[in-house]
């Protein structure tokens, strides 16, 4: 779907930070409206059509994880990217529980922002993809029937959970998955908690994936979240880097937010 026409609400209780935000949306062709509490956002939603909703999380009244909670009761698919604090992962995990599609960081850059609003768009626009249907990001090549994974026409020697795991990063690519969901459709709801567990898994993956931990290509840590499998060519065309990736700090509106 083109950005041109795209209806966003911004509900932010900070006007300086929707005055930052108006003019750079408003210049790329979307349509802004703007919320400064979570119940006024809700009375948008019920009387107007939305493609994305970027919600801020600390906010008075509901609040933005009960804000979430009560958009999800009536539009279960409606993309929403939450804005977050850095000390606050508590909140972001809680989020992505409640059905958030992704978060930001504040201060965040500009062009991230976009990325991450045009990601959860793209995702919610695309067609329902068969669980048997082979998936193929980058030069990975998963065929969940064969259960096997190639890379670059090269076959990928992988445990019976590396597959699982992996099979669910690439199903859900471009998202945050939190530890506990991995773990939990993985191993099952008893090792929700397992988080070094998985993470000896993951260290085992990358280095069977040839995904350098400290340059990663494919496979993101979302800092005390979860992880995050990425299309490196989805970057390429947003022109960014994913959020948690040291190495290449972007432009940001860190004054202005």
């Amino acid at each position: 779907m083109s950005q041109q026409g795209m209806r966003i609400l911004c509900v932010d209780d900070e006007a300086s930070i929707r005055r930052a935000l108006r003019p750079p949306l408003l210049d790329l062709g979307f349509q802004l409206v703007e919320a400064s509490r979570g119940e006024e956002a809700l009375q948008q939603l019920r009387s107007g059509s939305f493609d994305v909703v970027l919600l801020d999380i600390n906010m008075p009244g509901i609040g933005g994880l009960e804000t979430l909670r009560r958009i999800r009761a009536f539009a279960p698919r409606l993309p929403i990217v939450m804005v977050t604090v850095r000390d606050g992962e508590e909140e972001k995990v809680e989020a992505l529980e409640l059905g958030a599609d992704d978060y930001v960081t504040k201060p965040f850059s500009m062009r991230e922002l976009i990325a991450r609003i045009r990601t959860a768009v793209r995702r919610f626009h695309a067609p329902l993809r068969s669980e048997d249907a082979p998936i193929q990001i980058g030069g990975l090549h998963l065929a969940p029937v064969r259960r096997t994974v190639t890379q670059n026409g090269q076959a990928v020697r992988l445990t019976r959970k590396e597959y699982e795991i992996l099979y669910y990063l690439m199903s859900h690519a471009g998202r945050p998955v939190t530890y506990a969901k991995l773990l939990t459709a993985v191993w099952g709801a008893d090792c929700r908690e397992e988080v070094e567990y998985l993470r000896t898994f993951v260290r085992q993956l990358r280095k069977k994936i040839a995904d350098n931990p400290t340059q990663p290509r494919y496979l993101f840590t979302d800092p005390h979240v979860g992880y995050r499998f990425v299309d490196p060519q989805m970057f390429t065309e947003d022109n960014i880097t994913p959020q948690d990736n040291p190495q290449e700090p972007s432009p940001d509106l860190s004054r202005a937010l």
